[in-house]
């Protein structure tokens, strides 16, 4: 935050505080109001009213449209390698054809469906991977640290609403940094986790308020789409437990979103759904953190209007196929790498890894040791470093050398990008694979590891070859990491762009994809309408 007053604040800000933070770059929604409301009426305002003059900076919109990028090539590529969920989900947007909906990726409005079935399937896609854009829900400088995860999964809702409205690319991306905003900062101030519910709450509640701000919904109606989508349609956690997870997992924000996206429709029609949900004493917030008043919530939300300080750019990009948590683990092993090359000419011994809760917890579940669906090893923390480990010993010292002394541990980044390829049917029975996820130990770091999360991944690796051990360091803020500025992002990016995109169109036509989709800020309504259409090339199918 740039106010020079906000400096390791708590939950409760000030009255003149939030007075002087709404006048310069920031809306507070105080805890004594009705933030449902609230919600409805920044985004309302950012996108058509007074705040609509407010500009964030040029970082802002560039960051955002890298996560835009990025999700749609992860989608396209699910699709073009015929995943189930996202395929299933689009076969059924197929039969609900309708002139004024949306458009489905690799498609364009002349064959429009319905627009919540053109967002579930999307979103769906987009998500499949586990490899777009995620949030930690920290923010140190308010003291808003609630540390809830979520995903960049949801700027198909904004792109069918811009569809659904002729509306242009600088109406888009506008209503995806909102987007973002509220589904950020919402993950900074209350944890879901801890009461076992989802974290595409969240997604939900920020698609409901974005797309029926799109919409022109008025301020009553946008409320209760977000009441009716907190009160009725909240999914808890189970969707991620079990020895081996499934379809549910990756496709619950698209189910979410879906619901969301209904909500709005019902409101808009005149349904009228729960009022001032967040103060509601029987829905999740109160319910779970009891306020002493029942005419506050438990947190304040903070909403950036101006400048850089939104959301997005506390967000970090996956530079590859790998649950973020892992990020730590693998930066580790890429840096072991890069300063000893000599290391991968030998067979590796052992690989100790250090880590901190809920890593240690969620991504070492002994369960995990043993993936047998994608879904599953993707979550594996051993896995994920094993077939990690194995492309970088599969390259000798020299390659790693020359890969180094080009561009240094970017270099390596784009090297051994971990593609769908790798958590195959083939991969995941790989005897290589198996023979060093047996080698592996996964350790909690215990409190030093724990206090420094959610601001960083903080991990460390051991890696032991010809008896002798390699210690990586406590690893804090990864490649992809927002606060790791030592990496040329956009040119590891840019890379899983073409590797994922060559999936999803073939090579000749990846730089033509991401043409498309670059630029949004300056694209017409007429682009908009065919943004999301290519050749989809489909393959065989890894699972």
């Amino acid at each position: 935050m740039c106010a020079h007053f906000l400096h390791e604040k708590k939950f409760m800000l000030s009255t003149a505080e939030k007075i002087t933070l709404s006048q310069s770059y920031a809306t507070v929604l105080g805890r004594n109001t009705n933030q449902a409301r609230g919600l409805a009426e920044y985004a309302l305002s950012f996108l058509w009213g007074p705040l609509s003059k407010s500009m964030p900076s040029a970082d802002v919109f560039k960051r955002t449209e890298l996560f835009h990028i990025d999700s749609v090539i992860c989608g396209l590529s699910a699709l073009a390698m015929r995943t189930n969920a996202p395929t299933v989900l689009r076969d059924e947007a197929m039969e609900y054809e309708s002139k004024d909906g949306a458009a489905l990726f690799g498609s364009n409005m002349s064959h429009s469906v319905k627009t919540e079935k053109a967002i579930v399937a999307n979103c769906a896609a987009v998500r499949e991977w586990d490899s777009n854009g995620t949030v930690f829900g920290f923010n140190k400088t308010l003291g808003h640290t609630a540390g809830e995860f979520g995903h960049n999964d949801f700027y198909p809702v904004v792109t069918a609403a811009c569809q659904r409205l002729n509306l242009n690319g600088a109406v888009a991306i506008r209503a995806m940094i909102v987007s973002d905003e509220i589904r950020g900062r919402l993950a900074e101030v209350f944890s879901l986790k801890s009461y076992k519910i989802d974290h595409v709450v969240y997604g939900a509640i920020s698609s409901a308020v974005v797309y029926g701000a799109l919409l022109n919904a008025t301020i009553d109606q946008i409320e209760s789409a977000v009441g009716m989508t907190v009160a009725h349609y909240i999914p808890w956690r189970a969707i991620r437990a079990g020895h081996q997870l499934s379809d549910s997992k990756g496709a619950s924000a698209a189910l979410s979103t879906e619901v969301a996206i209904m909500s709005v429709h019902r409101a808009l029609r005149g349904f009228v759904g729960p009022k001032d949900i967040f103060r509601n004493p029987e829905a999740i917030f109160r319910f779970f953190e009891p306020t002493s008043s029942s005419k506050e919530a438990p947190f304040d939300i903070v909403l950036s209007h101006s400048g850089s300080d939104f959301s997005v750019m506390g967000m970090h990009f996956k530079l590859g196929l790998y649950e973020h948590q892992s990020a730590g683990a693998l930066h580790g092993l890429i840096e072991l790498v890069a300063k000893y090359p000599d290391i991968v000419n030998h067979p590796i011994e052992h690989i100790k890894i250090v880590a901190y809760e809920p890593a240690f917890g969620i991504i070492g579940d002994p369960a995990k040791r043993n993936p047998h669906t994608r879904q599953s090893a993707d979550h594996s923390m051993v896995f994920i470093l094993a077939r990690k480990a194995k492309k970088a010993w599969t390259l000798g010292a020299d390659r790693v050398s020359k890969l180094v002394n080009d561009r240094g541990t970017d270099s390596l980044w784009k090297e051994l990008i971990l593609t769908p390829y790798d958590y195959s049917k083939d991969a995941l029975n790989d005897p290589d694979t198996r023979d060093l996820m047996n080698k592996m130990s996964f350790e909690h770091g215990g409190p030093e590891y724990d206090r420094r999360y959610p601001e960083g991944i903080p991990t460390s690796i051991v890696v032991t070859v010809n008896n002798q051990e390699y210690n990586s360091g406590l690893v804090m803020f990864p490649s992809g990491h927002s606060a790791n500025h030592d990496c040329d992002l956009v040119d590891i990016l840019h890379n899983k762009f073409q590797v994922l995109g060559s999936i999803a169109v073939g090579e000749n036509k990846v730089g033509q994809l991401i043409n498309q989709l670059s630029d949004l800020q300056n694209k017409s309504s007429e682009d908009i309408k065919h943004l999301y259409e290519a050749d989809i090339i489909y393959r065989d199918p890894i699972d």
